[in-house]
């Protein structure tokens, strides 16, 4: 497989339906992989991701062990492998938080960072260095990185980063977003809507993290579509009307608003 990954990027590869065959899709240099036997979420299908990850990581054998544990955790992620189809997926779709690598061969990390936050791009951006290499991380962080931790980092503790650097950008302190009559825990999955606290399915929260990492804006379906699925995945028509008319089952109809012919919005 490591010396089928040379020049993958020319070619693409149509998903196979079985789930005991081993199916890979490029687009543009985005890999997504399922393993040879059936996943547990292929299983049971209802347990769906939780945030859209990308992951620039030019190392074939680390990439596919970062994609493997990240959606392990639920994680939507495509995986690319320079930093010319980082900026093309960053500006193509939306990320929850970019995992990138510094040592990038052609456009470099570094630089891919540095262009993102000159055209005033604030994607979270979290850097995965395999050297102990105190200039580059100093550099990162100084260019515009939320973050940076070693690839050998446990994945506990990548999580972790990732939630600490979502709540941040939210302008939180803690692992719980939103306010008093409406808040959300990003460490336990769980909606608090006036006193009534439940747990959600990775869909769910989801949505409601989109809705309350920023209170009161107007999201439409093609937005929240970006933030619920990966690059290759089918969606259903009414997908995002099913999600929400169940969150209102579940805490009732008003706490997602509907705006005619723009969208949702959540107040709190």
């Amino acid at each position: 497989m490591r010396g089928d990954a040379q020049g993958i990027h020319e070619r693409e590869f149509q998903p196979v339906l079985s789930p005991t065959q081993y199916v890979m899709r490029i687009n543009r240099g985005i890999f997504s992989f399922n393993s040879v036997r059936p996943t547990w979420r292929e299983r049971y299908p209802k347990r769906w991701d939780i945030m859209r990850v990308l992951l620039v990581e030019e190392d074939f054998q680390i990439g596919e062990s970062l994609l493997r544990a990240l959606k392990d955790a639920d994680c939507s992620v495509d995986w690319v492998r320079d930093g010319n189809a980082g900026s093309v997926a960053i500006n193509t779709a939306y990320y929850a938080i970019v995992l990138l690598d510094p040592g990038l061969s052609g456009t470099g990390g570094i630089d891919l960072l540095r262009s993102l936050r000159a055209a005033g791009n604030d994607v979270p951006v979290l850097i995965l260095t395999a050297l102990d290499d105190l200039e580059t991380r100093v550099h990162s962080l100084d260019v515009g990185a939320d973050d940076c931790v070693f690839k050998s980092i446990e994945v506990r503790e990548l999580l972790a980063r990732i939630r600490a650097v979502l709540r941040r950008k939210a302008g939180y302190a803690t692992s719980r977003i939103g306010g008093e009559s409406l808040s959300l825990d990003l460490h336990k999955r769980m909606l608090c809507c006036n006193g009534v606290a439940s747990s959600l399915s990775a869909r769910e929260f989801a949505l409601m993290h989109a809705f309350l990492e920023r209170p009161g804006m107007i999201l439409s379906r093609g937005q929240l579509e970006d933030r619920l699925y990966g690059w290759g995945k089918e969606v259903e028509s009414n997908a995002v009307d099913v999600l929400i008319h169940a969150m209102r089952k579940k805490f009732g109809p008003s706490l997602i608003r509907n705006v005619r012919g723009v969208g949702w919005t959540v107040a709190h």
